[in-house]
This record gives C-alpha cells, structure tokens and sequence, in this order.
C-alpha cells in the first residue's frame, strides 16, 4: 500500500483530470451512453459527484449518514455540482493527518470502515476510471500520464473478481482477460470490467472519437 502522501496526490491529479474532462460537457450531451451501463452521461455524473461529497465528509467523520451518498437527479446544475464536488473532496482529504483515520463508507456495507490510505486508493481508482467514462462517452480520448497509471495499476489488479461483481449495482462488472497485455490502462479497465474498446453509437460519436 502506497503512503498517505503519494496516495493523495495521485487521488488529487485523478480527480483533476476528470475535471479537465468533465468542462468539455455540455448540457446537451447528458442524456449521451456511457460504458457503465447503468448511467446515462447526466447520472454518471451525479453518481461521481455524490461520491466526492460522501468521501469528503468521511474524511471528516460525517461518511455513515446514508443521505450524503444520495445522487440528485441530472439538470441545469449537474455540471456544476461535478466541479464543485471536486474541489471539496481534494480539500477534504488534504486535511487527513494519519494513514489509519477511520473513513466510514456505509456503500461498501453496514458499518463499513476502512483506513483513510486505502480509503483514499478506492476513491483513487475510481476516478480513473469514471474520467475514462466520461471522456469515452463524449467520444474523445483520453490519457492519463504514464507515472499516474503506474500508481492505479496495482491498486486495480488489488480489486478481487468473482461472484460479488454479479451482483445488481455491483461497482464493477466481473474482470476480462488482460494479463498478456502491456497497456496499463487497458489493464485497469479490463480488471475492472470495462471494455477499453467501448464506443458511443455513430449518431453521438464527436471528431475525437
């Protein structure tokens, strides 16, 4: 497991990253597919946003109260409330002293608790791959720097498959094949149950596509 310090950074440039994604979404493309089927762009969103503000308040002690983790429905302010939320959850985490503070996150279970580094790596994870999302769903590539993928990989890989990923709102789909391949971050989305190849419909595909 990587220190406080370098998990945080690299959690912070994720974060970023999905930020310089997100500001090229108009409102117009929030009803766009994206590859996590469950999601229109509009509720990936509010699915990412809600997840800054109950990590954010977990690491400040606040993550067991349910309704923090409630998406809002999309709109006029979903964009915003994304970058917003963004800006809070780096500040939030900024502020942790100590590698084992308690994070509550009550989405991975009843009284679930984990230490703030590893917390900290999930939140990490995530927000490679939800940048990937968005960034597919607008049809535009999308590359992380090299050193930043090098930090993700392991922490994916660490994600277990099996019979939880069958599961209905399981966070991620079961694994594909990927050990022959060198890309990292076709190997992150492949582990974690994305198809690195996953496109929009031509009707919503942009030039970058």
């Amino acid at each position: 497991m990587p220190s406080l310090d370098s998990i945080r950074a690299s959690d912070a440039r994720a974060v970023r990253d999905s930020v310089a994604v997100v500001r090229r979404v108009t409102p117009d493309d929030l009803t766009r597919p994206t590859p996590c089927a469950a999601w229109n762009l509009g509720g990936l969103l509010e699915h990412m946003t809600v997840q800054h503000r109950g990590f954010a308040a977990a690491a400040r002690g606040a993550g067991a109260d349910i309704a923090l983790w409630k998406p809002e429905q999309p709109g006029p302010g979903t964009i915003r409330r994304y970058l917003t939320a963004a800006d809070e959850v780096i500040e939030a985490f900024a502020e942790v002293t100590a590698a084992d503070q308690e994070f509550t996150l009550p989405e991975f279970g009843t009284d679930a608790v984990f230490p703030a580094v590893r917390a900290i790596g999930f939140h990490f994870i995530d927000y490679v791959v939800h940048a990937w999302d968005v960034a597919r769903a607008l049809g535009d590539p999308f590359a992380p720097s090299p050193d930043l993928l090098d930090a993700a990989l392991p922490l994916a890989l660490a994600v277990p498959d099996g019979t939880n990923r069958r599961r209905p709102n399981a966070a991620f789909a079961p694994a594909q094949p990927h050990s022959t391949l060198r890309d990292p971050l076709a190997r992150i989305l492949l582990h974690l149950g994305r198809s690195p190849s996953w496109a929009p419909p031509a009707k919503y595909a942009s030039a970058g596509g």
